[in-house]
Order: C-alpha cells, then sequence, then structure tokens
C-alpha cells in the first residue's frame, strides 16, 4: 500500500501480509478496519501517525532488531518484478552501487529501507527474513542424505538456490519424500494402518509457519487475565470465573490418576474433577484450558477454519494446540510476561517463582514472544524423552532440528538426564556456522508411588550467541573467545563433520574414503561434496 499505509496481517492472522492485488482485501475508512475473508481487523493510528492494533496498541509494522542480510531476497525480489539495479535503486532513492552491496550481503538492510519495500511491493518483513528458508534447506540437506539419492548428490549451494528460487518445488518434494518414508515404515510393519506422526507433523509445521505465535488468542487471553479479579491470587480467580459464568465447581477426585486423566467435567454434578496430588502449577493451566475451551471456542474455529490443517486429525490436533496455546498466554500475559522477562534477563527459575508456573510452562512461552513491534528474544525451544524422541520442536530463529533419526549426542539437552533438576548451560556452533545459548533441564513430576514410572523429559531453549549477553545464562562466559564452543549437528546421517568421534554412522549420499594410508577418528570419512 502506499503513502505509508501499511498492516502488517502476521499481527493477526500469523501468514502473508495484505496484498494490494488480494481481491478478498476491502479497506474500509484507512487503517480504522480492514475486512479479510469477510473477518473485519480494527487497526488505528498510534504515536507517530504508525498504524497499531487496536486490541493490544502494538506498531503493526515491527522494527528491526538486528541486522538483517537480505540480499538473496532483494535480488529474488528485483527479478520477479523484472527490474534492473538502476530501477530498484531510483524506487528506494539509493545509488545502484549501494543496492549491488545490499544484494551481495556486503551491507544489512536498514530498517527504513525495508518499510518502503514492503509498503511499495505489499510484502511483510517476514519476507525478507532468511529463518524460513535455513529450515528448508536443512530439511533438505537431510533428504538428499538419504541412500536412495546416493547417485544425485546436491551440493549445498545448489540446495540453497532451489529452495530461494522454487520453495514451492521445494516443499512439494519433502512432502513426496515424507510419504515415501511411511510407506517404506508401513511395508517394514503391516500393522501400520495409518501415518503414526504425519498429524503431529503437520501441526508442528503449521505452528512454526507463525512462528509459534497467536496474536488474536494471545491478545483474547491477555485481556482476559487484565479482566479478573486478582486479589486472592489467579488459581481462585479462575476457580470463581468458571463458578459465576459457567456454574462449574471444582472438586479433587483420586480415581482420575487410576483412568490416567488430568481433568474431567462431570455435566450431571456441574463439576470440574482433578486429581488430588498435581502440582499446582498444573492445575492452574488444566483450569485455563477449561476456560479456553468454553470462551474461545468460536475464534479458535475461526483461525482453523482461515488458515488451520486441512487433514482431519491434523486440524482436530491443532484445536488441542491453540487451546493449550491460550491457557499458556493467560497464565503468562504478553506484556507483563515480557517485561518480567527483560527485566530479570530471562532467568527462567525467578520467572517461574514470580508467575506461580513450571520451568516447561515458563520455557514454552519465552518462545512464543513474537509479537510485531514488541518482540522478545527469539528463542527456539526442543522437547523430548531419554530415548531421544522429539514431543515438542519449535524454532523462531534459525535453529533447525533433523526430522529423521536421532539428535546430535553432544547436545547439552542430553546431560541434563545425567543431572536432573539441574540447568546446563552450552555454547554450541551447528553446522551452518551459527552459534547458539543453550538452556537445558530436565522437567515433568515425580513419582507419587513406589510403582509409579514417570516419563524422563527434558527441554532444551536457545538463542543465538548475538541475543545471549541479554540473558543471564551468558554470566561468567567469555562470548568473544569461541575455543570452548561445542560442534552439534542435525544428526549423524546429514552431518558433515568427517572428524567428529560421536559419529554412529557414515554420512549419506556421499562417496567414502575408508583410508588406505592414513585412519581418522572414525573408520569413514566422506569425500568432499563436488561443487
Amino acid at each position: 500500500m502506499a503513502d505509508g499505509r501499511f498492516l502488517d496481517e502476521r499481527a493477526h492472522h500469523g501468514t502473508a501480509l495484505f496484498l494490494p492485488h488480494d481481491r478478498n482485501l476491502i479497506v474500509k475508512r484507512v487503517l480504522q478496519s480492514v475486512v479479510l475473508n469477510g473477518r473485519e481487523i480494527r487497526v488505528k493510528r498510534g504515536e507517530g501517525n504508525v498504524p497499531v492494533c487496536e486490541v493490544c496498541e502494538v506498531r503493526t509494522m515491527p522494527q528491526t532488531r538486528t541486522k538483517l542480510f537480505a540480499g538473496p531476497r532483494l535480488r529474488q525480489l528485483r527479478q520477479r518484478e523484472t527490474l534492473t539495479q538502476a530501477n530498484l535503486a531510483e524506487i528506494l532513492d539509493i545509488s545502484p552501487s549501494y543496492l549491488n552491496q545490499l544484494e551481495r550481503n556486503h551491507r544489512p538492510l536498514p530498517h527504513h529501507l525495508l518499510q518502503k519495500l514492503c509498503e511499495r511491493f505489499g510484502l511483510s518483513p517476514a519476507w525478507f527474513s532468511n529463518t524460513k528458508e535455513a529450515h528448508t534447506v536443512q530439511a533438505m540437506r537431510e533428504t538428499m542424505a538419504d541412500p536412495v539419492f546416493k547417485n544425485a548428490s546436491l551440493p549445498l549451494a545448489k540446495m540453497a538456490d532451489a529452495v530461494l528460487t522454487n520453495p514451492d518445488l521445494c516443499a512439494a518434494f519433502l512432502t513426496l519424500y515424507r510419504a515415501y518414508k511411511f510407506e517404506q515404515e508401513r511395508e517394514d510393519n503391516a500393522l501400520l494402518p495409518t501415518p503414526n506422526l504425519e498429524p503431529y507433523e503437520t501441526v508442528g509445521d503449521w505452528v512454526q509457519q507463525h512462528r509459534n505465535y497467536f496474536h488474536e488468542l494471545d491478545c483474547a487471553a491477555e485481556k482476559f487475565y487484565e479482566s479478573l479479579d486478582l486479589k486472592n491470587g489467579l488459581s481462585e480467580a479462575l476457580k470463581t470465573y468458571l463458578l459465576d459464568h459457567h456454574g462449574l465447581h471444582t472438586q479433587q477426585d483420586p480415581a482420575l490418576e487410576e483412568g490416567g486423566l488430568v481433568w474431567r467435567i462431570d455435566r450431571h454434578r456441574r463439576t470440574i474433577l482433578l486429581p488430588p496430588d498435581q502440582p499446582p502449577e498444573s492445575t492452574l493451566f488444566y483450569l485455563a484450558q477449561i476456560i479456553g475451551q468454553r470462551d474461545q471456542t468460536r475464534l479458535i474455529s475461526s483461525i482453523l477454519r482461515r488458515e488451520g490443517p486441512k487433514e482431519k486429525n491434523a486440524l482436530e490436533l491443532g484445536r488441542v494446540y491453540l487451546g493449550n496455546y491460550f491457557a499458556g498466554a493467560l497464565l503468562l500475559p504478553y506484556k507483563r510476561f515480557l517485561h518480567a522477562a527483560q527485566t530479570m534477563r530471562y532467568d527462567i527459575e525467578r520467572l517461574r517463582r514470580h508467575f506461580g508456573t513450571s520451568f516447561e510452562q515458563i520455557s514454552h512461552r519465552l518462545s512464543t514472544l513474537q509479537r510485531p513491534g514488541m518482540e522478545g528474544i527469539p528463542f527456539y525451544f526442543l522437547k523430548l524423552d531419554i530415548a531421544g524422541n522429539i514431543l515438542k520442536s519449535f524454532s523462531a530463529n534459525r535453529f533447525s532440528q533433523a526430522r529423521f533419526g536421532g539428535p546430535c549426542p553432544l547436545w547439552n539437552i542430553f546431560r541434563a538426564f545425567a543431572t536432573p533438576g539441574q540447568v546446563q548451560v552450552q555454547l554450541s556452533q551447528t553446522t551452518d556456522d551459527s552459534i547458539y545459548l543453550n538452556v537445558a533441564r530436565t522437567v515433568g513430576h515425580e513419582g507419587v508411588t513406589y510403582t509409579d514410572r514417570p516419563r524422563q523429559i527434558a527441554i532444551v531453549l536457545g538463542c543465538t550467541i548475538n541475543d545471549a549477553a541479554k540473558t543471564v545464562y551468558a554470566d561468567g562466559l567469555n562470548l568473544n573467545d569461541h575455543r570452548l564452543v561445542v560442534p552439534i549437528g542435525p544428526g549423524c546421517r546429514a552431518c558433515i563433520r568427517d572428524n567428529c568421534s560421536h559419529r554412529s554412522l557414515p554420512v549419506s549420499g556421499r562417496m567414502l574414503d575408508t583410508g588406505s594410508d592414513a585412519r581418522g577418528v572414525v573408520p569413514y570419512r566422506a569425500l568432499p561434496e563436488k561443487p
């Protein structure tokens, strides 16, 4: 939109920008409301004549907080619009030589040019980020490491170029490969009539596309929190609300644990039944879940209908996820939580005690702080069990974990199992040379009786080294000395580190050099990729 009339749809829908040529877009009373697919979104002018969301009063045009190198995206945009460098330089009111430096990633893209590009070509700032491409490249790299492609090796540079120039084709290729892997597994085990984890993967991809942030739901939870009378605490406030607005009492029921339930509503008795021995932070979360289920059904259904997964099981899992998202956002309202996190330098233990929640709840919420114009540190979040099975995986930064095979054994999340309840801090470097600060710890509940077998789970929260100093976990670390940085990979099959003594199998898809005159730390090394 021209003349600064810019609205980032991600603020309300987590997807692409309202495009000027979108036939579904009707602008009414410029920057007062827009209607997309029949849904009205209200905006207003804020300080400095900047468009802000009427719900949360946050800028709809986010400021960039780190240097943005967007050369390939800038070149792709120019070629798509059939512009020469001189043409685009004239549009941006810069010199062709400066534009050439931007396209070659010799200079970062400044915010004022980013805003001008978005307004001129109807794009979202997120379009210029390479986070999504980094995840796709990692998935392509891992897929091409499968032995089925041993005669069709593809250098990393060509994979990256394919992702940038043909993203839809790459996405289709990855979908086809996942279908191929499933058919292989089904042939090996005839008892599997349906895909085992496909709905979870679909929902995980969908959440990742939104960077694990859903603005409408987040604002609704925040508004609900601010309406509560908290003089007797949040737990009592939630119980009172459920009684006053839904006629539901709460009562403890020891039989729930035997049935493997964490809560149940007895509709005949108008009672919420809860286990007697569960931690108070779990009770809080379950009460918030029930409120979300009762009060936010229409909003959740609207989000799913508009942009949710299409497959039935994935759709229902998406509904569960959004219900959990609302519950977490209600317990930890965005503005209050972001302010506390920044004040306490993202100290998870302090935040846990301050809000009366669990280590996992705080960590997960930290990974969702991506409200446009009010972003926190972009974290990745991962949860796995002691066998290495990944239970949750979301990333607001470039970090990407292997889809197939186990995680890297050098990752500090595995050390967390050896020191239950203690925080493990690690600086690690991935195969794309990015350095991350990782914070890992075991979570979960202790056994109630001797015969219990509680699940052993750990989580890891990570940010780039550029954001590490903002956290308490960087204290005492020399972030400029990389000698103690641990090299980690996406899993042995796709990892390119030939000299790793922890390697459990050769790199797939590459010719092996067993070394007749020398022997390495592992008995097999891969020959270098051909350019």
